[in-house]
């Protein structure tokens, strides 16, 4: 009883007894001074100047000397007492003089900058593994604004209501993303990492924010900045160990602080279009270690995305000789397609605590740990904790949309709120289905639910066998809280006019996650799907339908090639947190062929091209109708998955390792009439190894066989995926030139390969035209074995990134030991092209930036 009633009283008194220093910093031209450093002197504790150059931050009452420090300017310190009430102060910095009396550089000798860097670089080493453990408090406030919107984007208007939702005004500017956070960060060698988020807030958000890299080091060889997207390289420390190669220094000066000496150099990249920065860097003289630097990044540098990328960090003492970055600020610009966006990312870092105890297990899978409450702190709090003044535009920001927020939360689950968002969609247009699509969503008090018909249009095709063909793809999705799981169920028709034949099946998915329970990763799928289908015979379906319909048209090349079946299947699929996924399914399947019902091309000598529509590369005649039974069981890890915790889930971010999976298939005979009979096998290892500076590795290797192929029809055979088209099938998992069918197999062994390395800008880089249009080269080898006859092998090297979504490649193949065949493929590959994936089964593509 006592504690219940003490602790409450404690923490008000603490309240009380908590007081302000707070101020504004200025230059001595009378000019704010944004993000100067402010610090108590010999602790890590202090603040950030806001943009308009206001800090504040809460101390206990006593007598402090508050140290004010911008890179650029001299430090000044100021003695303050608090006692009962905030203390308000002003700092007025001068800019930094430099002593340059004893640096006299004659003709032909080498500036001192390089031996201060070289000294600095024997040291860097020893300062990324100075302590073997520290923790730190983190604050960070994200900011994005937009300065100009277009009209249209890509010539699609964008429409009042979004430009409404982002807060812009009537001239396209205003924020469109702020948030704060309170962390705490845990490191220990050589690689151990663990966040704590303890408090997060976003602008008319109930969301969690997002925190970018808490710590760019330039004692670290290569530098990562945000994310890999920004240059998968990475870029190139002004101290790393081969710096000299890469950057020109020069020596502009020393000042002292606290009587050590600040060495000024000045960092240029000796060549244009490498990863290298460019500004100044500040090291002490004599322990060689970082004082602060002020860099930037620019597209000279490969920078994607966006067009510069400025960081500045201060670092102070926390120890008698341990030194750690105190402020960090990145700024970037983004100003393209008509879109004028800036950023500031601020992070205040304080009271580091070196080479704390941790627990054995402290360092778990769990990277990143969001609170429980990690969302729901007051205003006070914030306005209590935060150690970066809001300017005025953000706190109208927080106010405005904050209060929307609330409302439309407190109404969400109303009737009135119900009607209106149902009423927010419009008229039905049953119109659209024909090239938009209908997508439609249903909202009540209970749940929400949403509909549509995918584009008539977009779906449409055509082949040999059927003819033109149109497709009707239905969508249901909903959540059943009674299950835990998310409920889809998806309709097709299909109908071919040449044929006349009608299809019909639908596919049923229940999505499960309990999250409650345990706290773990356990997702486990239902699906059930049944009708009358159309299938190629190769079931990882290498042939899009968009992509046969045009070389079936303009040249009479139907390289797909497929088949009717009435089918049933069953399956589930279950994902564990340590990384293992297992899948099992049952398919039965009545088979049934389709010839070619028509010869129409668009020019009528190209119909003399048409083949059958069977696997002709391997079997001489169609195949006869027949059922089969089939199980297949999957299995697949990735072991040592790290991830982040939300307060309600876990994402998966990855691993070192790569993943390994094994897939066994048995074929079932005389069950429910089912002909077939084999076992088979297939092993897999896959990976993207990023070899930072060197480039990118992609390879997917593999072995497989038959034990058993008593019976096996030419739809269970090994397949690998061929390409005959221009057009470029899935990399590392496609061989380019090889034949759809001609190596199908049912051999008790087999084995593949395929590597491709991304140099991602090393060597073309060098060459004028490619290194400003940033088209990065690629090449690597796919091939396959299977005996002496049968066997296939390619090499090609390319250029990717054309526009930012294109890749170009000319390939050479090797089958069964004859001749060399050449052809160039083109496909998607770049920053944004290589994030499109595309749905092999039809035209549906999706974009993961």
């Amino acid at each position: 009883m006592a504690k219940i009633i003490l602790l409450p009283l404690f923490l008000v008194c603490l309240k009380v007894s908590a007081q302000k220093i707070a101020g504004t910093v200025f230059n001595n031209n009378g000019d704010l001074l944004p993000y100067a450093s402010v610090t108590l002197k010999g602790t890590s504790v202090g603040a950030s100047a806001n943009n308009k150059a206001k800090f504040s931050f809460t101390v206990a009452p006593g007598v402090y000397t508050v140290v004010c420090q911008h890179i650029g300017f001299t430090r000044q310190e100021k003695i303050v007492t608090v006692d009962k009430a905030d203390e308000e102060i002003t700092f007025i910095l001068s800019s930094q003089k430099f002593d340059l009396k004893e640096v006299v550089v004659k003709q032909g000798d080498e500036d001192p900058a390089y031996a201060i860097i070289r000294n600095a670089i024997k040291k860097r080493e020893f300062y990324n593994k100075q302590v073997n453990a520290f923790d730190c408090d983190l604050y960070t406030k994200d900011i994005m604004k937009l300065r100009n919107l277009p009209d249209r984007i890509f010539g699609k208007k964008v429409p009042d209501e979004d430009r409404k939702d982002m807060g812009l005004d009537s001239t396209g500017k205003g924020i469109i993303y702020l948030s704060e956070s309170v962390a705490k960060v845990h490191t220990q060698q050589p690689d151990k990492f663990k966040m704590e988020v303890l408090s997060s807030r976003v602008s008319g958000s109930g969301g969690f924010g997002f925190t970018f890299p808490t710590f760019i080091s330039l004692y670290n060889s290569n530098v990562k900045i945000f994310t890999e997207k920004f240059n998968p390289r990475g870029f190139v420390s002004p101290i790393a160990d081969g710096a000299i190669g890469f950057y020109k220094f020069k020596f502009l000066g020393s000042f002292f602080e606290d009587g050590k000496e600040i060495n000024t150099i000045r960092v240029t990249p000796r060549r244009n279009y490498e990863p290298l920065f460019n500004g100044v860097i500040y090291i002490t003289d004599g322990d060689w270690r970082i004082h602060s630097f002020d860099l930037t990044l620019t597209k000279t540098a490969q920078l994607e995305l966006i067009d510069t990328l400025q960081i500045t960090q201060i670092h102070v003492p926390v120890t008698n000789d341990v030194w750690r970055v105190k402020n960090q600020l990145l700024h970037f610009n983004f100003n393209q397609m008509g879109i004028d966006a800036v950023g500031n990312f601020v992070n205040v870092y304080s009271n580091y605590k070196v080479n704390p105890a941790y627990a054995k297990k402290y360092f778990d899978k769990i990277i990143i740990k969001y609170d429980t409450t990690v969302n729901k702190k007051s205003k006070e709090y914030w306005d209590t904790i935060r150690p970066v003044p809001l300017a005025a535009d953000e706190q109208k920001d927080y106010q405005v949309k904050d209060s929307i927020y609330l409302a439309q939360k407190d109404s969400v689950l109303s009737k009135r709120s119900v009607d209106s968002l149902n009423k927010l969609q419009g008229k039905l247009k049953p119109l659209n289905v024909f090239w938009k699509g209908i997508n439609r969503r249903y909202y009540s008090t209970t749940r929400t639910s949403n509909w549509g018909i995918e584009s008539l249009i977009k779906n449409l095709e055509y082949n040999t066998a059927e003819g033109a063909v149109i497709n009707a793809n239905f969508y249901y999705n909903t959540y059943i809280k009674k299950l835990k799981s998310n409920f889809s169920v998806q309709p097709h028709l299909r109908y071919g006019f040449s044929n006349t034949h009608l299809n019909a099946w639908a596919d049923i998915v229940f999505n499960t996650r309990d999250w409650s329970s345990d706290k773990k990763i356990k997702r486990q799928t239902w699906s059930l799907s049944g009708g009358k289908r159309v299938s190629q015979f190769n079931k990882q379906s290498p042939i899009t339908a968009l992509n046969n319909s045009i070389n079936t048209l303009f040249w009479g090349d139907n390289f797909m090639k497929i088949y009717e079946n009435w089918f049933g299947s069953i399956g589930f699929a279950k994902r564990y947190e340590s990384g293992l996924r297992f899948a099992v399914n049952a398919l039965y399947e009545d088979r049934q062929p389709l010839d070619n019902t028509t010869k129409f091309t668009m020019f009528k000598n190209d119909s003399v091209n048409i083949k059958p529509n069977y696997p002709f590369e391997k079997i001489n005649l169609q195949f006869n109708r027949h059922q089969a039974l089939q199980v297949s069981f999957d299995i697949s890890i990735k072991p040592g998955q790290k991830y982040i915790q939300f307060p309600n889930n876990k994402v998966a971010i990855g691993s070192k390792y790569p993943t390994f999976s094994l897939n066994y298939t048995k074929g079932f005979k005389n069950v429910f009439g089912s002909d077939v009979d084999f076992d088979k096998w297939k092993f897999t290892i896959s990976d993207n190894k990023n070899l930072k500076l060197a480039g990118e590795l992609k390879y997917k290797i593999g072995i497989g066989g038959f034990i058993n192929a008593v019976n096996v029809p030419i739809q269970d055979y090994q397949h690998f995926n061929g390409n005959r088209s221009t057009a470029a099938g899935e990399y590392v998992n496609t061989f380019q030139l090889a034949s759809y069918y001609a190596n199908s197999t049912t051999d008790k062994f087999f084995s593949f390969g395929h590597l491709e390395h991304h140099f991602n800008g090393l060597l073309t880089n060098k060459i004028p035209l490619f290194k400003k249009l940033n088209w990065n080269l690629v090449g690597g080898a796919n091939a396959f074995y299977v005996n002496k006859k049968s066997n296939y092998a390619e090499v090609f090297v390319g250029l990717e990134n054309i526009f930012k979504i294109f890749r170009v490649d000319f390939v050479a193949g090797y089958a069964n030991g004859q001749k060399a065949t050449t052809g160039l493929r083109i496909g998607l590959g770049g920053i944004i092209g290589g994030s499109i994936k595309v749905d092999r089964g039809g035209q549906r593509m999706t974009i993961n930036l």
